[in-house]
This record gives C-alpha cells, structure tokens and sequence, in this order.
C-alpha cells in the first residue's frame, strides 16, 4: 500500500490522504502522478482532476457527493467545496454470484460455548433481570446491589480512592491505597458458571405510543431469547402499556423448543416493595441454581453470530477496520455462521450494491421500503439520512453520508444477502442478514442483541466506551493513533492496514482469532472489563 495516499476503486476520481499531505508534495495513484496544492489532513481527500460545479465525487467506485464549486487538481476535498449526493437506484437484484474465500483452515476449529435447548449457542452466561416499564427501574437497581455484592460480581470502584484521597487532605488524614491497589479484585462469585446477572433499565413502556410499547416488548423478548441468556426475572409494575402478557406473546413467536425460566414479578399484584423484592430474589436465586449447571463445551463456528457495528468512525474506517470487519463476515458465513449488518441510515448511498446481493425480489423489495420510509420518516421530524454524520465524523474526513455509508457498508464483506430483518425481528437465516436499526451507536448494539447476535465487533476511528448487557463487543481500531492512546477501550488495532503491516486477509484472520477466543471465554474484552453495559431501545423515526 502506498504509506502517503490511496485510490479505493479505479474509477475513483479523489484520493485518500493516509498522513498529512502538504502543498508541493508529489503523488502517484492509477498512473497518474500530481502535486498536492494546499495542506490535506491524514483521513481526507484530495481532487485528482479539475471539478466544475454539478460534477460527481466518486469513491469506492459510485457517487458519494457533488462538486458545488470549482475544485482543481490537488486541492482537498472539503465541506465548502461538496455536498452529499448518491447515485440512483433500482429495486432489481438482477444475479450475482460469490466467490467465498477459502475457509479451510478453519472448518474444524470449534469455540467453547453454552449450548441451549433451543440449539442456540451462547458465548456467555447471563440471568437477565428487565423492567417492563420504567416505573420498576429503582427495584431493579435495589436487586442489582443486592445480587452483586452477595454473589462476588462488584469489584472496587477505583476511583473512590481518589476521592477518598481529595478528602483526607480536608481532614488532614493520609490515605495509603492507590488506584491500582484496588483496580482488581478477587474473583469471589458463588457460581462458577454463571457469568454474571445483568440489570435492563429503560425509560419507556408507558406515557408514549402503543407502538413504541409494543416494540418495547419485541424486544425485551428478542434479549430473553438470547443465546448468551440463561432466564430472566421480569418486573412489572401492572397498569403499563407494555404489558406481561404482550412480551411473552412476542416471545412465543421466535423461541423452539422448551422455553427458558422466566420470574414474573408485578407489583400491583404482589403488594408492597418487600413483597416484591422478596419474591424477585427468591425465584431469582433459584434460577440462578439452575443456570449454574450449564457448562461450555466445543461447538462449530457455524454457531457464530456476529453483529457488525461501527460508531466514532473516522476517515479510515471504510479502509481499515471495517473491511476487516467484511472479511470476518465473509469467513463465518462461508463456515455456516451468520452475520447481522445494521445501521440503515449508513447504508445510504450503498444501495444498489446491496440489493444486487438479494436473494430475490421479495428481499430487494423489502430492503428499499425500509431505507425509504426510514428516510422519509426522518425528514418529518427535521432530518434525513443526509445528516448523520456527526462534527466528529465530519472532522476526520467523512464529510457525506453517502461517504461515511459507502465505508460502513464494507462491514458487510461480500457475501450474498440471507434475509432483510425490520426491528427486533429475529435472525433466523444463516448468511448475512441486514437488520433495520439507527445509526445511534448504542440504539443499534442494542438491536443487533435484541436480535440475536451472540458476538459484536465494533469499529471505531475516533474511540467510543460502548458495551452490551448480553453480548460481548469487540471494539475494533481504524488507526493505530488511537488504538493506542485509548488502549483501555480497544481490542483490536486494523490501524496496521494503513501502515502496511498487515492486509485485509492477514488482519482478518487475526480478528477471527480473538473472535474464537472471546466466545470461548477466554478473553475477556475491554467493553466487559470497564462495565459499559449500553442500552436503549429505539423509539422509531426520531433518530438516526
């Protein structure tokens, strides 16, 4: 690769600065050799021709903006200079055929998972204690202290030292410990095979729409469900649109087999607070007993599914760390896995692309209703898919949705499309499932879950601390910068992409490897360690 600048497609008619490119500094790309006129930031793009306004900007071989002024060779690329623009699309998906990579290296390599009764396979092994409505959120914090502290799940808040420090020198005390003597503490959990009891907490289920409520319950039942999940304890508070009874009606639909053990606790019912708690950790505990007995044994990579994620991107995200994503993707659904790509919103722009990997017309079509009345949904409250990118995206180069989108969709690798899943709807096909969620980086990790995936990998260029409840998140760097001063959030560095170190292939490979060992629970990612355990639920149409 060439350390200075790239050309993504040969059709391309702009570069991508790889380091800072200053005034008078030569480059060659497809033959063609010219000089940098003004300074171009590392991550963003220079003209390779003269532009007159109207003319289209391509990269990755389509239209991801449009010249609004007269741009000459060498001169960046900027906000002041283009707009956001795609190309036109059709609903055909016309045939495409795919030429799998070569997966024989890893047909007999297997992870270490938690089989369920209903041939999921879970990565980990939660108890899940959720609230209906948002009026039980406080019991179910008193429950979290409660059941942390007792089963050796809390570990010392390292930063109470130092606030504990800041007053001894009021009270002209000295205290001895240090953040570090604290960071760690031993690992006391009663059960040895439970991972851990995860606490839900939401502010809806009343007060908005029955719409919103019942989408609520979608996907409290798609969490329940989960591969990673061994039963739950639900508290209700009674009088709630987002009702018991609706949740478990969603969840009779996607759940084979015997269903998982469920504490129902509803307060109205029950009477006082006590009552309730009582009961909650009563029957809690008794699961948790049960939970307890299921032990990891060795299943096929065929078990995977891994949610392909990115927030905090970056201008090398659609070069680095995302197309390592794709080949991840690639691997697993040629092993018989699936993979569940969301983010409507940074689709835009990479359409055709998709559609042409539709399985059949009925899919295609259900892809661009979506995309359309997402979009179109958007634009009544004020936006549109044009107005995702955030000031950071903008700042390290990603100044057009159809560029941010073009670059995301990489996560996707190359592989057909199995199924078009709407909003907590369940993967039920191997193969790459495109799933309808925001942008939101916390909204989508929360539907990729909710929808099944028993593993994330998440991309990031400018560093985001966002984690799952359920599901493990791999957080994956675009550049080794930040990789690097954010270590204590990143797992993986792609930054040696861009450094040419590594390829797509080579780096893939070793993001498959880490993704084998975090499933079988011998790593633990940072996102874990540090307790970010997002979530929030979608409210539809009022996000991107």
């Amino acid at each position: 690769m060439n350390n200075t600048s790239l050309l993504l497609d040969p059709s391309d008619n702009v570069g991508v600065a790889l380091t800072d490119l200053e005034p008078g500094q030569k480059v060659a790309l497809n033959g063609l050799e010219l000089e940098i006129q003004e300074f171009v930031a590392a991550k963003h793009k220079f003209a390779m021709r003269d532009f007159q306004p109207g003319e289209d900007i391509l990269m990755y071989g389509t239209i991801v903006g449009e010249a609004t002024q007269a741009i000459p060779l060498g001169h960046a690329i900027t906000l002041q200079n283009i707009h956001h623009k795609t190309r036109e699309y059709t609903a055909d998906p016309g045939k495409f055929t795919w030429s799998a990579p070569d997966v024989s290296k890893w047909k007999d390599r297997t992870f270490n998972g938690y089989l369920r009764a209903d041939n999921q396979v879970g990565t980990a092994n939660y108890w899940l204690v959720l609230p209906m409505v948002f009026c039980e959120n406080t019991n179910v914090l008193l429950l979290k202290e409660a059941f942390e502290n007792a089963l050796g799940f809390t570990t010392p808040n390292p930063y109470e030292v130092q606030i504990k420090n800041l007053i001894s020198g009021v009270q002209g005390k000295k205290i001895t410990e240090t953040v570090a003597d604290t960071a760690v503490a031993e690992d006391g959990r009663i059960f040895e095979n439970l991972d851990g009891i995860r606490f839900l907490t939401h502010d809806l289920g009343c007060g908005g729409t029955r719409h919103d409520a019942e989408t609520l319950c979608a996907l409290l039942a798609g969490y329940i469900n989960h591969p990673n999940v061994a039963g739950a304890t639900v508290l209700s508070l009674g009088c709630q649109n987002a009702q018991t009874s609706i949740m478990l009606d969603k969840l009779s639909k996607i759940q084979k087999g015997k269903g998982k053990p469920i504490v129902i606790c509803e307060q109205q019912q029950e009477g006082t607070t006590e009552v309730l708690i009582q009961k909650a950790i009563r029957e809690t505990f008794e699961g948790l007993v049960e939970a307890n007995k299921i032990t990891r044994q060795p299943v096929p990579l065929s078990k995977l599914v891994i949610g392909l994620e990115c927030g905090g991107s970056d201008g090398f995200s659609g070069i680095s760390a995302n197309p390592t994503l794709g080949r991840v993707s690639d691997l697993v659904v040629a092993l018989g896995g699936s993979a569940i790509l969301s983010e409507f919103p940074e689709l835009c722009g990479a359409e055709q692309n998709l559609i042409n990997r539709c399985a059949d017309q009925e899919m295609a079509d259900k892809f661009v209703h979506l995309m359309e009345t997402y979009n179109e949904a958007a634009k009544r409250v004020g936006s549109g898919f044009d107005m995702n990118p955030s000031p950071g995206n903008i700042k390290d180069g990603l100044l057009t949705d159809a560029i941010k989108s073009c670059g995301a969709a990489k996560k996707g690798g190359s592989a057909p499309i199995a199924d078009i899943l709407d909003y907590t709807e369940y993967v039920k096909n191997p193969g790459l499932n495109l799933l309808c969620t925001p942008g939101n980086d916390v909204e989508s990790t929360t539907g990729l879950a909710g929808s099944g995936a028993n593993i994330i990998l998440f991309t990031t260029g400018l560093g985001t601390p966002t984690g799952n409840p359920v599901c493990p998140v791999i957080k994956v760097s675009t550049n080794t910068k930040m990789a690097t001063r954010m270590a204590d959030i990143i797992d993986f560095n792609a930054g040696t992409i861009i450094s040419g170190e590594d390829n797509l292939e080579s780096a893939g490979d070793k993001l498959l490897d880490l993704v084998i060992q975090v499933a079988s629970g011998e790593v633990t990612t940072k996102a874990e360690k540090n307790k970010n355990y997002d979530f929030i639920p979608w409210k539809r149409g009022v996000s991107l």
